[in-house]
């Protein structure tokens, strides 16, 4: 089977979530990246095009006009751009009829969210959203396990996200956009609060109907939150938590989701990301690893250490399969929801903190 072709716009030279989407979408062979615009700088853009040996575009705009044109065109595109540029060349090639695998955020404003809605209901190409934390196969396994009753009930989510990179004042490209609320939109939140908030609602299939949220810029002079604590009302009546932080010093990538139930409960946490705890209420604790996994999401055998990369790798293999015509792995492929869900759960952050932390419903 042919590789799908590729473009992508962002991502050029020096640009971190660049380099990981196009190892991703080569690891299992599915995606051949041909064309690209990866910089606003024209001669950026061709010179890191020239170095991986792709076509070379000056901007999307071009991109999105020229290749539905070519017998040799892309089919799909990867947009790793900053938040407030997902918007744009999102709505150019739904417009195209060409695929879209945007990072996440969906992106920096409501409005700009709605755009890409828009565009996405009326095309017949498809979006989807690269949330890869819950591609990991001992996550997967945990929504299957949640899904199938083992827990009962769901009574307490608890969801945490914490990083100290930002911690003090930072020169580094990736501090400088995502402390500029015109280009992220959100600080933590939505760097990294929107996966907490994705992981918890994949794992238990659940969405938070109302939440209370205290926002803080811990640094001085920081025009973007650095630090939130979260509580969330279900509908079902279980009660959740996030906790994000940016400037939690020592932390690396602390990412972790505790999810209670009547009958059992699960832990997971990234450092270790291949070792998922059951714990029923009436026994003891169990080690989940890949070797009771049943999804199949990874390519090593049990015992041979996968993660972050994998994770984006079986998006895109999926991803592949679903442009391909596979219906299956659509329910564990984030996609336009996932997205409108994570800026539903910004907006009401922010709106709840502005007012001292007053209840405020999610409204997707």
């Amino acid at each position: 089977m042919k590789p799908i072709r590729l473009g992508m716009v962002g991502g050029g030279s020096g640009a971190f979530i660049g380099a990981i989407h196009r190892i991703a979408a080569r690891m299992d062979g599915h995606f051949a990246l041909v064309a690209g615009a990866l910089s606003s700088d024209p001669a950026r853009a061709a010179a890191s095009a020239a170095d991986l040996g792709i076509r070379s575009y000056g901007d999307f705009e071009e991109m999105a006009r020229t290749e539905p044109a070519r017998a040799d065109g892309i089919q799909a595109v990867a947009i790793v751009t900053p938040n407030h540029l997902h918007a744009a060349p999102a709505v150019a090639f739904l417009r195209a009829g060409i695929h879209v695998i945007c990072d996440k955020p969906l992106a920096a404003t409501p409005q700009q969210a709605r755009q890409i809605a828009e565009a996405a209901q009326a095309s017949g190409a498809r979006f989807f959203l690269t949330h890869n934390y819950c591609a990991l196969p001992m996550l997967r396994e945990a929504r299957a396990l949640v899904a199938e009753g083992a827990l009962g009930d769901i009574r307490l989510v608890q969801a945490e996200y914490l990083q100290g990179w930002l911690a003090g004042e930072s020169d580094s490209k990736q501090a400088e956009w995502r402390t500029d609320p015109a280009r992220a939109g959100a600080g933590a939140i939505g760097d990294i609060g929107t996966h907490a908030w994705q992981l918890a609602e994949f794992v238990t299939g659940q969405v938070p109907q109302s939440l209370s949220a205290d926002l803080s810029s811990m640094v001085p002079g920081r025009a973007v939150d650095d630090d939130a604590r979260i509580a969330l009302r279900y509908g079902s009546g279980a009660k959740g938590g996030i906790w994000v932080s940016q400037v939690a010093v020592g932390q690396e990538n602390g990412l972790s989701l505790r999810v209670f139930g009547t009958k059992a409960a699960l832990e997971w946490r990234l450092p270790e990301p291949e070792r998922l705890i059951l714990s029923p209420k009436d026994g003891p604790a169990r080690i989940l690893t890949r070797a009771q996994d049943r999804s199949a999401s990874f390519r090593t055998p049990p015992g041979h250490p996968e993660g972050y990369l994998e994770g984006f790798a079986n998006l895109y293999s999926d991803i592949a399969a679903i442009i391909r015509g596979d219906a299956t792995p659509l329910e564990r492929v984030p996609g336009l929801e996932a997205g409108l869900s994570g800026m539903a759960f910004i907006a009401a952050a922010q709106a709840s903190s502005a007012r001292d932390g007053a209840w405020v419903e999610v409204s997707p």
